[in-house]
């Protein structure tokens, strides 16, 4: 997968999203951003990601790389969950509609905006806590059942954007505990990447990535993570 000439990157406002956005930008990348605080980029709202999509085409924009930088821990200011007791449905759907059916609607509205002639990819961020196998603690249920739900949608837009771009990779990647909003109250001691680290650490495992690695679910350092 070649290093890309065009990039859009959605939450490109977010600490990750800035910092891909920015890495990519410093390597020769022509980058166009979008996010919900500066362009109305709203999950929860699909009349805006198909206005925020459709105007896009409507100005012939193509992009080899199409990265979802967005998703929420707490959902309004609600911490994760730490036992079956603390569980609330509305937190769950809430955390469900941002980090599993906004990034479906992603695919959805924003994968034609693939190239169908070239390598290209479409990249979402998933996290480690989504794998089931890897589950040995249990808790943040509402957080790790919406990312194991955002995987599953990502194994299928992989399977269907295939059918039109052979070429495309299509990917949930893990970026590692970064010290951003979203994670930094949650770090714990746990190694931490800087944001233009981590950037670094996803740009160049997608451009490693072939098309054999499309549907995968892989880590910073692009090792692949069990579902």
């Amino acid at each position: 997968m070649p290093m890309p000439d065009t990039a859009l990157v959605l939450g490109s406002t977010g600490g990750l999203g800035a910092a891909l956005a920015d890495h990519l930008e410093g390597l020769g990348c022509r980058v166009t951003r979008r996010s919900r605080s500066v362009d109305g980029l709203d999950l929860l709202d699909e009349a805006s990601l198909a206005r925020t999509a459709e105007a896009l085409a409507a100005q012939g924009e193509s992009f080899d790389w199409i990265v979802d930088a967005t998703g929420a821990l707490a959902v309004d200011g609600v911490d994760p969950e730490r036992a079956l007791r603390d569980l609330d449905p509305v937190v769950m759907a809430r955390s469900y509609a941002i980090n599993a059916i906004g990034p479906a609607l992603l695919f959805k509205h924003f994968s034609s905006l693939l190239p169908r002639g070239r390598p290209c990819a479409f990249v979402t961020l998933s996290a480690r806590l989504a794998s089931v196998g890897d589950n040995r603690l249990g808790g943040w249920m509402s957080y790790r059942a919406s990312k194991s739900a955002l995987n599953q949608l990502t194994r299928c837009a992989a399977i269907e954007i295939a059918r039109k771009r052979p070429a495309a990779v299509v990917v949930a990647l893990h970026p590692g505990t970064v010290p951003t909003p979203l994670s930094e109250p949650y770090a714990r001691g746990r190694y931490t990447a800087k944001p233009a680290e981590a950037a670094a650490q996803l740009a160049a495992v997608v451009a490693g990535l072939g098309r054999e690695d499309t549907g995968g679910f892989f880590d910073y350092a692009g090792a692949s993570i069990e579902w």
